[in-house]
Order: C-alpha cells, then structure tokens, then sequence
C-alpha cells in the first residue's frame, strides 16, 4: 500500500497553523499542497498563468481569460478527503471524451471559465469553485493577466527563441535564459498581500522553467518574496526530467534559478536524499547561492518521479519545527 494511501500517519492540525504560501503549478504543486494541507488550514496555493496547451490553451484562445488548467490542480489538491471533496474533485478533473468539441476539455476548466464570466473577476471566480469544493485553502493566480513564457534555447550549432509554455516544455535543447511576455505583468494585490502575511513561503517542486522560475519574473511578485521575513523554502525536483530540464543536474537548477534570481535568500533547500549521494556539491550551492540549509530527507513516491505527499508532508513538517514554527503545541 502507497502511505499516500495512509493519511492517519500524519494527523491533520486542528487549528489553523502557520500560513503557508505555496508557489508552482501542475503536478509539482498538486504534490506540494497535498502535503502542506496536513500541516495547516491556513494555506494559499499561488498558480502560473501561462499554460498554451490542451483544454486550457483553447479556453484561453476563444475567451480571452487566464488559462484556468493549474488553477484547477490547485483547487482539485485542496479538495477535503471525504465525499463530498472525493465527488467533486473525481468531477472537476474529469476530461470529456467524444468526437465533438467538448472532447479533451476538463469539466473543472470550463466551471472556472463560467465563474470567470459570471463574476468578471478571476479571484472571485476562484473563491467561489473553492466554496463548492469545500477547500481547505485558497487559490490565487500569480498574474493578473494570462501570459507567454518565452525562452533562449540553445541547440546545436545555433541559438534559437522558443515561445509558449507547451513547447518549452517539450524542447531538446539546452534552456538559457526564460523571460515572460508581457514582460512586466502585473500581480494580483490579494497575491500579494498572501505573501506578505506568510510565515512560509516554498517554491517547488515542479516543471523548473514553466511552472517554478515564472513567480520571479513578475516584479511585484519577486520583490515581494524577497523583502518578505517568512521561513523560504525551495522543493527540489526528484532529478532531471523530459524536456526542459532533461540535460540539468540539481545543482544546475539552483545555478539557473540563482542567475535568473539574483537577490534571492532562502532557509532551505529540500531535497530527496538520494540526490545527496549522486550530487556531493548540492549543499554547497545551497549555502553560496542562496545562503541555505539543504534539508534531505526520502521524498520519493513508488510511482516512478514523483513526490510522496506523506514523506513531503513529514519533510515540511521537520523543517517548520526546525525554523521555530513548526507544529506544536499550540496547533
């Protein structure tokens, strides 16, 4: 049996516990907050916005609005483990399969998408799929306004310009540097006032480029991570993946993340442990770069490169109490 089938392990907190800000999107976010909603209920889920692919790229060409896609993870990670949560999150996930054009949407893609035009406001819209769902936390998306990754890529013999998230997602050449197009996006100010509230801020895990980098590429939102005096976390990947990072070792992820992020501080680095064994310098580009405490713990789930949210929730767990706020008495 997976412990991710095991929840009494790690008894929910009671109390509200510490605010949790939690930054990604996709499966490495899903991973994420499946973990932290262990930990506390006082938790927000901060989204990319800049999905082109799938039921989200369409919805996003014909109306207009953010690609609602990762927003969906997040709010479907959220979804309370009885019935009711079961029911709906098993409903918003759900993809259509038929000959028409409903075929390869999700049915939580358009309900957010209604919500969207309902309310005419992606927050509101938010709030009120998190209501239905009884959500334990809330989902906010970084930006205000949907936008396009857009990457140097370097292949052989040539450098080339690569546009849109499912294509760098997919690329074979070695990524360089990343920037968003609009390149100055604006946040959303319930984003940020989640940022300035947090006791704990955590980037990660999650497609390196397309999912994580983007939350420093939005101004407000960097600077606003930067100056805040929260606990900052960074999730590492389990190891290279297909696509964007197939050629990075771990440690060039943070020589890549430290070059697109300068000024960035975190506490910890958190890792699967393994990886210590394979990348002997991890720790030192930890405490270089970013003047951190690598945390290595197994994070491994058995389904092959992905996180175990249990073994993530109990990692979390460990370096919460270890920076002064974990769980305690008083939750």
């Amino acid at each position: 049996m997976e412990t991710e089938d095991l929840p009494q392990i790690i008894p929910a907190v009671k109390d509200k516990g510490p605010k949790i800000v939690s930054f990604g999107g996709g499966h490495g976010l899903y991973a994420a907050l499946r973990a932290f909603r262990l930990l506390t209920e006082s938790l927000t889920a901060v989204v990319t916005v800049a999905d082109d692919g799938g039921s989200s790229g369409r919805l996003r060409d014909e109306l207009g609005g953010l690609p609602p896609g990762d927003l969906r993870m997040a709010l479907a990670a959220l979804c309370d483990d009885g019935n009711w949560g079961k029911t709906w999150r098993d409903v918003i996930q759900h993809r259509f399969d038929s000959d028409g054009e409903l075929s390869g949407h999700s049915v939580g893609n358009l309900l957010i998408s209604a919500l969207w035009q309902i309310h005419g406001d992606h927050v509101a819209g938010l709030d009120w799929m998190a209501k239905l769902l009884r959500a334990h936390g809330r989902v906010l998306p970084m930006s205000s306004v949907p936008l396009t990754i857009e990457a140097d890529v370097k292949f052989p013999g040539s450098f080339q310009v690569v546009r849109g998230q499912s294509v760098l997602a997919s690329t074979l050449g070695h990524v360089e540097t990343v920037r968003l197009d609009p390149p100055y996006p604006p946040a959303r100010h319930e984003t940020i006032e989640a940022v300035a509230e947090a006791d704990v801020l955590n980037l990660g895990p999650g497609s390196w480029y397309t999912s994580v980098m983007p939350h420093l590429l939005v101004p407000s939102l960097a600077a606003a991570i930067e100056r805040s005096s929260a606990v900052k976390s960074l999730t590492l990947n389990l190891g290279s993946s297909d696509g964007e990072t197939r050629d990075l070792s771990l440690s060039e992820h943070l020589m890549s993340l430290h070059r697109h992020a300068p000024s960035l501080e975190l506490n910890y680095v958190l890792v699967d442990e393994a990886a210590t064994l394979a990348e002997p310098d991890l720790e030192r580009c930890a405490r270089e770069m970013f003047n951190a405490k690598l945390w290595a713990r197994p994070l491994h789930s058995r389904r092959a490169g992905q996180h175990d949210s249990l073994k993530l929730a109990a990692c979390y767990r460990d370096m919460l109490v270890d920076a002064g706020i974990g769980v305690d008495e008083q939750w």
